[in-house]
């Protein structure tokens, strides 16, 4: 009876025969896979038992002339699936398929966007057996460490080509771009490191980009010793567009017979003027600032979006051709230089620095304050410090804590600006500037206003020491709401103008502080004092002058009396 009713339900498909017959062998092989039942498993040419496609599920497909088709689901992610192969050269008109039947294994990595949420992991792309010879493989790709990291740089391999890897294992160390840290990458697969694309110290690295191949099986490795990936795919990679894979392209091709629907923004030169736009936030915030009509930008991310890559190379371009060819000069001073290349440190904090000057309206308070009494307390909490067996406490320490208060007492000036609202942040987390050979660094010091003295002192020593070994991690510089940087101490300048570090809407100079003669208490009788010069840089959207000087009250009473920063 269970046999009857499948060989049944078997014929009411043949009923679309024909229509089905004028589809394309993938779609045909997708309708019976998913409505099949079981009949037997016995020899070749017999009904199949073929698993039903599901959703989240990558499915390769053979199809006449050898080639392999890639079906995804309208889901994100992916799984460690078994699924079979079928060569669909003939169909019965009993609605049997005749062919040759294989099952593949295929494991696949879960990507760096899982239901819309980011994971720092490489970006894993599986190939296949060709026309090459090339054995089954998987190629890793720069991965996407941060939101706003667009390329990065290798700064060592761990592994060696031939090596053997494992889940968790570190392949190599990552520079970001964009953030000024050195990530581990770790792998996500067991296998061999066949080949290393990227060497150590390559510079600029697209993310999705392909830095190495990894293999399954260890005979394989010598197969790639003279691998190089096509220049063409390694584009489309680094656009973060599904183009990149054949078989989308197809897709692409196929929709517009069912409609005259327009093109998609994809194959469009422009977006049109007429309809919407499709624009990240921060492109169009850069767009705003450099009067970049977005109407005249080809979109290079998904689905045609522009992105903050598109109005950058737009403004790269313009600048080319705004600026005649200079000619060459030939140089008669006879002066002797050397030119200095670049670090990536130093590219980064050049473009905040500018972007920071030419988008905030920066104005400037300074108050001098007396400094004696904390030079007092600090010379007490270090004896007691010394007794106990702990870290002396600095000046900057101190400073550290009472601007920490002071955002608390006038929370006002911690916030930043956006351009619907002004984000009063609850957490105080204090940025301190520190200089190192390999450029400036900006750590925070979370929730300082809750910490003691020698709480911060400890995490000050401990990230700036990290700065000068360039092993800081994003976590150690992110998510900081107020700036401190004072070259009083180590270098002795009296007084300087900070400029503000965005987003945040205030950063606190602090100068040197020197002896000056004060009037005493008497009419003829004069004292010695030591003050201290300290500048407030403010962004004038968010901190109005009254505002800032009311800040510059409050740090200017814990300085004076510093025991109440105790209380």
């Amino acid at each position: 009876m269970t046999c009857t009713s499948r060989v049944f339900n078997h014929s009411k498909k043949l009923r679309n025969a024909p229509n089905l017959l004028r589809l394309e062998h993938s779609t045909l092989v997708r309708w019976f896979s998913n409505k099949a039942h079981p009949l037997s498993s016995k020899g070749d040419g017999e009904c199949l038992s073929s698993p039903r496609l599901e959703l989240g599920t990558s499915y390769i497909l053979k199809i006449p002339g050898g080639r392999y088709r890639n079906y995804n689901s309208q889901s994100t992610a992916s799984f460690s699936h078994t699924c079979r192969v079928i060569n669909t050269d003939t169909i019965t008109s009993s609605g049997i398929f005749k062919g040759n039947v294989s099952t593949t294994t295929m494991k696949m990595g879960i990507p760096g966007s899982l239901l819309g949420k980011s994971f720092p992991g490489p970006h894993l792309r599986r190939g296949f057996s060709s026309d090459s010879g090339l054995p089954a493989h998987q190629k890793i790709g720069m991965p996407s460490l941060s939101p706003t990291m667009t390329e990065g740089n290798i700064a060592r391999w761990l592994k060696k080509e031939g090596d053997k890897i494992s889940p968790g294992e570190v392949l190599c160390e990552v520079e970001t771009v964009g953030d000024k840290a050195t990530v581990e990458m770790e792998c996500m697969e067991e296998g061999y490191l066949a080949k290393i694309i990227q060497g150590d110290g390559a510079k600029e690295i697209k993310v999705g980009e392909v830095i190495a191949i990894t293999v399954e099986e260890e005979e394989d490795i010598e197969k790639f010793k003279d691998y190089k990936p096509s220049p063409s795919g390694a584009t489309a990679q680094s656009k973060g567009s599904s183009e990149s894979a054949p078989p989308k392209k197809e897709e692409v091709k196929e929709e517009p017979t069912s409609s005259p629907a327009p093109k998609s923004p994809k194959a469009s030169v422009a977006p049109s003027t007429e309809g919407r736009i499709f624009a990240s936030p921060l492109a169009k915030k850069l767009a705003e600032e450099h009067n970049v009509p977005l109407s005249s930008i080809k979109g290079t991310g998904p689905d045609g979006h522009i992105v903050k890559a598109d109005i950058e190379d737009y403004l790269a371009s313009r600048g080319k051709e705004s600026l005649p060819a200079a000619p060459k000069v030939t140089d008669t001073t006879g002066l002797d230089y050397t030119d200095l290349p670049l670090s990536q440190i130093r590219k980064v904090t050049a473009s905040r620095l500018l972007l920071s000057k030419q988008s905030i309206p920066h104005y400037y308070l300074t108050v001098d304050t007396c400094v004696d009494k904390l030079v007092d307390l600090r010379s007490q909490l270090n004896s007691i410090q010394e007794a106990s067996g702990g870290k002396r406490i600095s000046i900057n320490d101190l400073v550290i804590k009472a601007a920490a208060l002071a955002l608390r007492k006038v929370p006002q000036c911690n916030s930043s600006w956006t351009n619907d609202y002004i984000r009063q942040y609850h957490n105080v987390n204090i940025n301190v500037a520190v200089q190192t050979d390999n450029g400036l660094f900006v750590p925070v010091i979370k929730d300082a206003d809750k910490k003691g003295l020698s709480k911060i002192s400890e995490e000050v020593k401990h990230l700036a020491q990290k700065a000068k070994e360039n092993s800081l991690k994003p976590e150690d510089y992110e998510g900081g709401t107020f700036t401190v940087s004072n070259l009083g101490g180590p270098f002795g300048i009296k007084q300087f103008c900070a400029i503000i570090n965005p987003p945040q809407s205030g950063i606190l100079a602090i100068g040197s502080a020197e002896k000056r003669v004060v009037p005493g208490t008497g009419p003829d009788e004069f004292e010695f004092a030591s003050f201290m010069s300290v500048t407030l840089s403010c962004d004038h959207r968010v901190i109005d002058g009254a505002i800032g000087a009311e800040w510059l009250k409050a740090f200017k009473s814990y300085i004076e009396n510093p025991e109440s920063m105790l209380l």
